[in-house]
């Protein structure tokens, strides 16, 4: 298929995570070669991960603002997912283990990584790692939250999960890697 070189970047903004202008060449189908530039964000890989409890048919699952989404016509802000995070120490399995307990209270000790995939590869960088995790509420260590240093305001919801499938399909969830998830449970009989 393609090839690229003379791949060059400018640093645009490093304010949060790095936004860079690569400007390159790229070889087409035909075999010629054409000078393309893009964007390209990068703010490292995450993992996120569904909680479920098959006994009581429910998940867990977080409320919190998102700027971004207000920006773009999201009246509040407020988003429900699930519980993610970006890997900064470690590996997906560890990080999503301690995203848990931080955000949502719950120290879980299993996970099963059941994919991953690039959410936006057109203009972010970034790889997610998707987990699957049973929780139990002598597992409840805390009340989670999220952490203050990280300016988090975590709202921990406990659903049954035909209430949070509902809330997918009426558009109260609208968070791509939870509707992931959410489908991947359903399709693979997690409840049944």
């Amino acid at each position: 298929m393609g090839k690229v070189r003379n791949i060059r970047k400018e640093l645009l903004s490093d304010n949060w995570y790095s936004l860079n202008k690569v400007t390159f060449e790229y070889q087409r189908q035909d075999g010629e070669w054409e000078t393309q530039i893009r964007e390209a964000y990068d703010r490292g890989n995450g993992a996120v991960i569904l909680l479920y409890n098959i006994k009581k048919k429910t998940v867990v699952l977080t409320r919190q603002f998102r700027m971004p989404t207000y920006l773009n016509g999201n009246m509040d802000g407020m988003m429900i997912e699930a519980c993610a995070g970006i890997l900064e120490k470690g590996n997906a399995e560890e990080t999503i283990k301690m995203e848990v307990e931080e955000e949502t209270g719950y120290k879980i000790e299993n996970v099963k990584k059941v994919f991953e995939s690039y959410m936006s590869p057109g203009s972010v960088t970034e790889i997610l790692y998707f987990f699957i995790g049973e929780y139990e509420d002598h597992m409840k260590v805390s009340e989670g939250g999220g952490a203050a240093d990280e300016t988090e305001n975590i709202e921990v919801l406990e659903l049954p999960f035909a209430e949070a499938w509902q809330m997918m399909t009426s558009n109260e969830i609208r968070d791509a890697k939870t509707i992931m998830l959410l489908q991947f449970a359903k399709l693979n009989g997690i409840f049944s």
